[in-house]
């Protein structure tokens, strides 16, 4: 870690196809921080991406995980996708109460645009990637909990690009 360098959890919100991994891997670099995505370890680990049972306990692990990176100084991405309030709020409010500032990334796109991308990401058959078809994504979009403005508001800014490094 640099002298400039802060601890920072930010947190990645989207659907599939919402671009969260493109953007994670950017800020992991910019910032740097340490990127934790499930989806990729399960992928290596030899574990279907749709058991959930197995995606919990490896997101609360990395949680776990997280904070400790935090109180060492240390920035983190947590690529979870959040799908609901009650885990960002999670997220936020134990980030805080570790004295860590607090970003949520929300990435939106209409369900045709997720869905070509998704296509597109399956067509070159990219590690940690699960097929998701238009009718699962209908169902996730029912699902998800957009951030409203009043909660991106409880959130802290992204220092300016120049204070990243």
């Amino acid at each position: 870690m640099n002298a400039t360098q802060q601890p920072r959890l930010i947190l990645l919100c989207g659907l599939p196809g919402s671009g969260k991994t493109t953007l994670a891997r950017r800020l992991a670099e910019a910032v740097p921080a340490v990127r934790l995505c499930p989806d990729e370890w399960m992928a290596d680990l030899g574990v279907d991406l749709f058991d959930e049972g197995t995606r919990d306990r490896l997101e609360r692990r990395f949680w776990l995980h997280a904070q400790e990176l935090l109180r060492l100084g240390q920035p983190v991405i947590l690529e979870f996708g959040f799908w609901a309030r009650s885990e960002r709020d999670e997220k936020r409010l134990g980030a805080r109460a570790l004295g860590v500032p607090v970003e949520l990334h929300y990435l939106s796109a209409p369900v045709d645009e997720l869905c070509r991308r998704l296509e597109a990401r399956s067509a070159t058959g990219g590690s940690g990637t699960a097929p998701v078809t238009r009718e699962m994504l209908k169902e996730y979009a029912q699902l998800f909990e957009a951030p409203t403005d009043d909660e991106l508001g409880l959130y802290d800014a992204p220092p300016p690009p120049g204070r990243r490094k």
